[in-house]
């Protein structure tokens, strides 16, 4: 594995048994993850990881995802249109304000 640039954590609300529940799995966080990571293919940022989580514990905010090692936490994300303001913002070297938690 190349050394990372960042590492991507999305929410999807997996509880110890397995069981997804929660807001961001219900608001479809789950659905997320393709997209982002083939927009991050497209860009070229081949040095950033994405990963889906157990709950993040941000319930009332979700969908919740948090970029290490910046510790960058964004909430109420919905759709492609939010992930690419996102990843605007991360190959600036800037956290998205919209987003930011």
């Amino acid at each position: 594995m190349p050394n990372l640039k960042h590492h991507i954590f999305v929410c999807c609300s997996f509880r110890g048994n397995g069981n997804a529940q929660g807001i961001c799995n219900k608001a479809g966080a789950v659905s997320l993850l393709p997209y982002l990571e083939e927009e991050l293919a497209d860009r070229g940022m081949h040095d950033v990881q994405v990963s889906s989580t157990g709950c993040l514990k941000v319930c009332d905010r979700g969908p919740a995802m948090v970029v290490y090692p910046e510790k960058w936490w964004y909430a109420g994300i919905r759709g492609q249109d939010d992930i690419d303001t996102i990843l605007d913002a991360l190959e600036e070297g800037t956290q998205s304000a919209e987003f930011a938690m």
